[in-house]
């Protein structure tokens, strides 16, 4: 079963009156990349809770949420978003989440040049070892700092479109382009009918073994 498409619900029959299709529901796995403090976290909340935090904490392992996105009239998205810990010492676990995603966001700090560098090695991996479909999406995020910036939209654009993918900059506290970003991506990734039923909470923290870790460790917003 491919790990891009999780569920297709059917049509629902109403009453001797013939019968009405209810929309179809579709699953999705996407996973977002990064290095530490690009805004990964606060990209999700706004997203699925429409919520930002200036002082939010680094994500420790990785997080999900899921939020569902029509994609028309007769069809819907069901995301389910993991969100990775961008530290270093948690970047062989990104594998185990990009594994069968469908798309992937890889998110970079407009005011941060390395962190440009980083996204594309992100890009690099992922479509070397992701699923050949995956939907890759580049993000540059922090538009609201934009006196600050030391990567410019041109750049970002042409960088995403010598290496197709789709390109956006955000940001996570003005709420800038996210919606959009995450309707665009849904509407990218390719539907198949392969069923099956989701599963897990709105919202849980994944966090492997590590005497060392501080969750105060880089601002993540």
């Amino acid at each position: 079963m491919s790990g891009q498409q999780l569920r297709q619900s059917t049509p629902a029959s109403t009453g001797t009156g013939g019968s009405v299709a209810k929309p179809k529901h579709f699953t999705f796995k996407v996973v977002l990349l990064g290095e530490s403090a690009v805004g990964k976290s606060s990209i999700v909340t706004r997203f699925a809770r429409d919520q930002f935090d200036q002082h939010k904490e680094s994500t420790i392992g990785a997080s999900f949420m899921t939020k569902e996105v029509p994609i028309d009239e007769n069809n819907i998205a069901n995301l389910h978003i993991w969100d990775t810990a961008g530290q270093e010492r948690y970047k062989s676990l990104a594998p185990m989440y990009y594994r069968n995603a469908a798309a992937a966001v890889v998110v970079y700090d407009i005011t941060q040049t390395e962190s440009f560098a980083k996204a594309k090695s992100w890009v690099q991996e992922l479509q070397r070892q992701a699923e050949p479909s995956i939907v890759i999406v580049l993000a540059g995020n922090k538009t609201d700092l934009a006196s600050r910036r030391t990567v410019s939209k041109e750049e970002g654009s042409a960088y995403a479109e010598n290496a197709g993918l789709l390109f956006f900059e955000t940001s996570a506290q003005s709420g800038e382009n996210i919606e959009d970003l995450f309707v665009k991506l849904a509407l990218k990734i390719p539907r198949s009918a392969e069923p099956a039923r989701p599963s897990g909470p709105s919202a849980i923290n994944i966090a492997p073994s590590d005497s060392n870790r501080n969750a105060s460790d880089n601002c993540a917003c």
